[in-house]
Order: C-alpha cells, then sequence, then structure tokens
C-alpha cells in the first residue's frame, strides 16, 4: 500500500465523520413531544427538565453508538475492568460539571482509543517503507493507549479547573450571602438571589440546591450534596459551619463572614506557595540559558583576540 492511498483512506475517513457529524447535528423534523413542551415549566424543580431545555442539537456520539452498541457495550466493559477506578471517574465527572454517566463517559473513551488506533495505524502505514516491521504494530497500540489516556488527562484538567473557579468564587459569594442574611432575607431566599444574579459555577451549583430543594430535599442535605459534588475545600467548610449554625441557631451571618475570610486567607497562602515554585521554577532558565550566553559573551571575544595574538 503506498503512502498516497493511505493518506487517501485517512482523509476520506475524517471527510465521512465530519458528513456524518453535520447529518447528526441537524434538528429532528418530528412534532414536539409532550415532556419537551412541560420542561420549560418545570426547569427549577427537576434536573431533567433543565437537561432537556439545554440541549438544542443531537449528539452525535449516542448516534454512532447505536450504530455499533454491541461491540462498544463489550469494549467499554472491558475497558472497565482492565482500569477500574469509576469512583474516581465519576468524582471528576461531576467535579467538571458535566453531566454525563460512567458509561457515557467509557463510551467516550473507547471512541478516543479507536481514533488513536486508526492514527497509529495510518501512521504505519505512511511509515511502512521506512520504519522497521515492529513500529507497525507498536504504533496502534500506542496510539490506541495514547487516545485513552488523553481523555483521563483531559477530564482530570476540566475537573481541576472548574473546582479552582469555585475556590476563587467562594469568599464573594460568601459575603454577599452574608449581606443578604444581615439585610434580613432567609438562606433560602439569599441562595436564590445568588443564582439568579451571580454567572459564575458556585452560582450554578447553588441554581442546584434550590431545585433540590424545590423537589423536596432537605436545604441542609442539599448543601451537603453539592460541597461533595465539587469537592472545594473553603465550600466544604463553609457548608459545615453553615449547616452547624443552622441546627444550633448561631448567627449565620458571623458564621459566613468568618468563612469568608477564612477562605481569603488559605487563597493568599496558595498564592505565596505558588509564588515560591515559580522563584524555583525561574532559575531553570536562568541558569541553562542566561547565565550560559553571559559567561559566553563576557570570554569569547578575550578568547578570539589571544587566538589571534594581538
Amino acid at each position: 500500500m503506498s503512502a498516497v492511498l493511505g493518506f487517501a483512506l485517512a482523509f476520506g475517513a475524517l471527510l465521512g465523520l465530519g458528513l456524518w457529524s453535520l447529518v447528526a447535528m441537524t434538528p429532528r423534523l418530528r412534532a414536539q413531544r409532550l415532556a419537551d413542551r412541560l420542561a420549560p415549566y418545570l426547569v427549577d424543580v427537576s434536573e431533567e427538565a433543565r437537561r432537556s431545555t439545554e440541549k438544542r442539537l443531537a449528539d452525535p456520539i449516542p448516534v454512532l453508538g447505536r450504530l455499533v452498541s454491541p461491540p462498544l457495550y463489550r469494549a467499554t466493559v472491558l475497558l472497565s475492568r482492565v482500569l477500574g477506578g469509576s469512583a474516581a471517574i465519576e468524582r471528576w465527572l461531576s467535579q467538571s460539571g458535566s453531566r454525563a454517566s460512567v458509561q457515557d463517559y467509557r463510551v467516550r473513551q473507547v471512541l478516543s482509543g479507536l481514533a488513536g488506533l486508526g492514527a497509529g495505524a495510518l501512521l504505519s502505514v505512511v511509515l511502512v517503507t521506512h520504519a522497521a516491521p515492529v513500529a507497525t504494530v507498536v504504533l496502534p497500540v500506542v496510539g490506541a493507549v495514547t487516545g485513552i489516556v488523553c481523555c483521563d488527562v483531559l477530564l482530570r484538567r476540566r475537573a481541576a479547573s472548574r473546582v479552582a473557579r469555585i475556590t476563587e468564587e467562594v469568599p464573594t459569594v460568601l459575603e454577599f450571602i452574608g449581606l443578604t442574611l444581615s439585610a434580613g432575607e432567609g438562606v433560602v431566599d439569599a441562595l436564590r438571589r445568588v443564582a439568579r444574579v451571580g454567572s459564575g459555577e458556585l452560582s450554578r451549583e447553588f441554581a442546584a440546591v434550590l431545585a433540590d430543594t424545590g423537589a423536596g430535599v432537605p436545604l441542609v442535605t442539599a448543601l451537603s450534596d453539592c460541597a461533595r459534588r465539587t469537592g472545594s475545600p473553603p465550600l466544604t467548610r463553609a457548608v459545615e459551619q453553615l449547616c452547624a449554625a443552622m441546627e444550633h441557631g448561631a448567627p449565620i451571618a458571623e458564621v459566613l463572614r468568618a468563612q469568608a475570610h477564612d477562605a481569603r486567607e488559605d487563597a493568599k497562602r496558595r498564592l505565596l506557595e505558588a509564588a515560591g515554585r515559580k522563584e524555583v521554577t525561574m532559575l531553570i532558565p536562568l541558569v541553562l540559558l542566561i547565565l550560559p550566553l553571559s559567561i559566553a559573551f563576557a570570554l569569547l571575544p578575550g578568547l578570539f583576540v589571544l587566538r589571534a595574538g594581538f
């Protein structure tokens, strides 16, 4: 097989996948279901209604999954048995704000592995005349493993980034809630005001808390689930203190102000630690690049003069 044929197959597969994705993203021409008509009126009390109203286009992944569902399901089960860690993946998904389940994530991992396998096979076809025969077998395996690992790396980065954003928002949101409580509003009204006015990740989490309380879940339980779902240490401490203050009748506004102050001090401490680590990192270009160049500029002219014999 020549390199031209390999490139033709690769670009043909990419074209087919792109056309299939465009077809799958077109809205379906059918009558609106009763659930879709009722969903806008139930967004405050139903998670499924919010999910239905936010979803506008068809996702091509489930469409492809229906076409190859039996082997894809077996591949996801095998991947789950080999890798394990479903609890960690569920925690990362909740921290990243994704509504996908562990099974959906495994499907994406399998598809990513297949894409890496195809890329490795294409590369081995292109390099078949220049590489050793072992490389034609190793490259597809390396591509598949890379695709699976990249899914985990990207998910962990999304989760860590979202948790960091929530941690940064905690002091401001707590101070705002304490201010509204001092003005005479209740805890639920303060959370509703934050969810309505705010636009950050923590405001969305509080909107989910209000939806749970509207569905009949106690406020303490909903707040504890929110803290467990996000995994932010300052938010977890604030929620624990808030729940304890609500149970024992302590002044909630003062508790929230104290927690906001502690969160700001914790942020300052983390900033100083990050600055200390950056100082050590900045020594690498200084020692390996700037210092050798400075020595070279200082010594080379003298060496040339001495070699010339002036």
